[in-house]
């Protein structure tokens, strides 16, 4: 065989291949070790694991002995310190105990704090029953707070009682407005009427902002103490006995500080015995202390309980409701008897008063008595309102029937204004002093506008006094009387009214009108008074029936008039004259102005013609025997005495 030709190139792929060889045959040796290895290495794994399970066995009951210590261990931790949370409860419970024991007096705020901690404790054993002791410390802390409570009760009482004494009147007196506040003593000793009137020019002014500071009844440092002990007991259940409490200490208080302002408790039985003065007297005050009641002493009382029992809403209006219900009750019902007794026209005005004062008060009474506790108050004084509004329209009702019908059989002798005119037309203007309650009472029951009622009813009372007032001027015999008489009484009306506001809402048309109605009955008694005397005056009939025109004849002048004639004319002037002037001057005319001018008119008809009978003829009988006996007056004698006439003179009295 032939060697390559390239020697030294083959030489070399030869090593190359032995060292890949021998490379090869080390890996595969390496591998047969690494291959026995792990066998040796999965031998002794297998065994170790099985000694390691052999142990794990054995190992077992000490793994188990040890986590029961453990968890004994643990146990004891928690029931230590469960024990600690006992005993500290235990502890407390009898820190609270023994404040509890000492009683609230001392130091209320700790034993308030003792009671809190006591309802914990109680809520901790409710919480914890599994204890074997829980029934028997829950016994005993529930027995505890019930005897804490009770001292609490007892405080709540004890503490109300000694802050709660009846407010003196001048104390209430100083509360008022200076307007309103009686000049001595108490209201009893001030006129009634005083303090209407008052109220009559606030409240038809509209001005109604007065300013009323109501007393402080519980010392305001007292007030939380108070709300704390009552926090308590509403927290056990005790709202009952709360109620009840308040309204033993609080509500004879209150009745008292009224009885010693003067507030009486009168039935109707009572109010219809008395004398019309008392009692006019008595709603004078009465409306003076409801005013004092509801904006003083009720309005404290209700700022006492929303303090006292703030965060219990149903409490305020119910302990409210029970303190004032006896005394409000005292109040109303005066004012309920004066509604429902006997009707009579000097009642009106008390009627309106009250009536007034109920209004005035409404917003009040609805803000102070609200809530469901104080319904029955509240509707018992707007009922009362509405009681008083329908007696005085019952009571307006009767007093215009009243005039119409008025049969008084006291006639006025000297024709001068009757009283009963005097007493309506003083009623309607003392009514314009009550326009606005009138307007609302009308609005109680009838819609349309008051000022045309008030108007009408106002013309209605004056047309029933004027019909009255003609049935009256027939019981004259005299018909110049009977004139007379309606000329003073209509002309008294008509300068009533133009005086008064009543002119506003009668209107001029109505002045006018009455106005001509006087003039029209001075016309009248002026030509039945004077025509028969101013006949004698006349020249008709003083002519001699034969018509003679002979001069010197005796006894006639030259126009043929008789001196008998004239003497008889003479002698009848001078009989009827002072016929007139003694009958007339027992007359009245009580307005100056209108008997100024009714002896003017007589004046102006009378006085001349007496002269020109006297110039024409005086001359016949001047002549002849005793004149003065046919001429008894002068022109002048006559003015004076007809200033005589109306004066209302008694017979015996002597002339001037």
């Amino acid at each position: 065989m032939g060697m390559p030709r390239n020697t030294g190139g083959g030489g070399i792929a030869v090593v190359g291949i032995d060292m890949l060889s021998e490379r090869a045959a080390k890996m595969r040796e390496a591998v047969h070790k690494s291959q026995s290895i792990t066998d040796n290495m999965v031998s002794i794994l297998g065994s170790f694991d099985h000694r390691l399970s052999a142990l794990e066995t054995a190992m077992r009951p000490t793994q188990i002995r040890t986590h029961a210590i453990r968890k004994a261990h643990v146990n004891i931790d928690k029931t230590l310190k469960a024990a600690d949370v006992i005993l500290s409860q235990f502890d407390l419970s009898r820190q609270a105990e023994a404040k509890i024991l000492k009683g609230p007096h001392e130091d209320l705020e700790s034993y308030l704090e003792a009671i809190e901690q006591l309802r914990n404790n109680i809520r901790f054993f409710n919480n914890n029953k599994s204890f074997k002791s829980s029934d028997g410390v829950l016994n005993n802390a529930n027995s505890l707070l019930a005897k804490a409570i009770s001292k609490l009760e007892e405080e709540f009482k004890q503490l109300l009682s000694s802050y709660s004494k009846p407010v003196e009147p001048e104390r209430l007196f100083e509360c008022l407005p200076n307007s309103m506040r009686p000049s001595s003593g108490s209201p009893g000793e001030s006129n009634g009427k005083n303090h209407l009137s008052s109220s009559h020019a606030e409240h038809n002014n509209g001005t109604d902002n007065t300013v009323y500071t109501p007393p402080t009844l519980i010392p305001p440092r007292i007030l939380p103490l108070l709300h704390d002990l009552v926090q308590q007991m509403v927290q056990a259940g005790h709202q009952q006995q709360l109620v009840k409490i308040y309204r033993d200490t609080r509500s004879p208080v209150l009745e008292e500080s009224l009885r010693k302002l003067g507030v009486e408790k009168l039935s109707k039985d009572d109010v219809q015995k008395m004398q019309w003065e008392v009692l006019e007297f008595k709603i004078g005050n009465w409306i003076h202390f409801m005013r004092i009641a509801v904006k003083l002493l009720f309005a404290a009382e209700r700022k006492v309980c929303d303090q006292m029992f703030e965060g219990f809403e149903h409490l305020k209006d119910q302990c409210f409701a029970e303190v004032t219900t006896g005394s409000v009750a005292v109040l109303l019902s005066f004012g309920d008897a004066i509604a429902k007794s006997k009707r009579s026209p000097e009642k009106l005005f008390v009627l309106l008063d009250m009536y007034e004062i109920m209004r005035e008060l409404h917003s009040e009474i609805e803000s102070l008595f609200r809530g469901k506790s104080c319904n029955e108050i509240r509707e018992s004084a707007f009922g009362l309102s509405k009681r008083l509004a329908q007696t005085a329209q019952e009571t307006f009702r009767d007093f215009e029937e009243a005039v119409e019908k008025d049969a008084t059989k006291t006639a006025v002798s000297d024709g001068t204004v009757h009283p009963l005119t005097s007493y309506v037309i003083n009623y309607v203007k003392f009514l314009f002093d009550y326009q606005s309650t009138l307007k609302q009472l009308f609005q109680e029951f009838e819609n349309g506008d008051s000022n045309s009622q008030l108007a009408s009813v106002t013309m209605r009372i004056m047309q029933a006094l004027q019909t009255n007032l003609d049935g009256k001027s027939k019981q004259y015999k005299d018909p110049a009387l009977t004139n007379l008489f309606l000329m003073n009484n209509i002309h008294y009306m008509v300068r009533s009214v133009r005086r008064s506001e009543a002119k506003d809402l009668l209107g001029d048309d109505w002045v006018q009108r009455h106005r001509r109605v006087v003039q029209q009955h001075a016309n009248q008694y002026k030509r039945i008074a004077w025509a028969k005397i101013l006949q004698c005056l006349s020249i008709q009939g003083l002519t001699s029936s034969g018509g003679s025109n002979s001069m010197g004849v005796d006894g006639q002048n030259s126009s043929g008039v008789s001196r008998a004639l004239v003497k008889e004319r003479l002698k009848t002037f001078n009989i009827q004259f002072e016929e007139l002037h003694q009958r007339q001057s027992q007359w009245t005319v009580p307005d100056t102005e209108l008997r100024e001018s009714l002896r003017l008119a007589v004046a102006e008809v009378l006085l001349p013609a007496y002269r020109s009978f006297i110039k024409r003829f005086g001359p016949m009988v001047e002549n002849g025997k005793n004149p003065q006996k046919y001429i008894r007056y002068s022109a002048e004698d006559l003015e004076r005495m007809l200033g005589e006439f109306f004066e209302g003179k008694t017979l015996n009295e002597p002339k001037r």
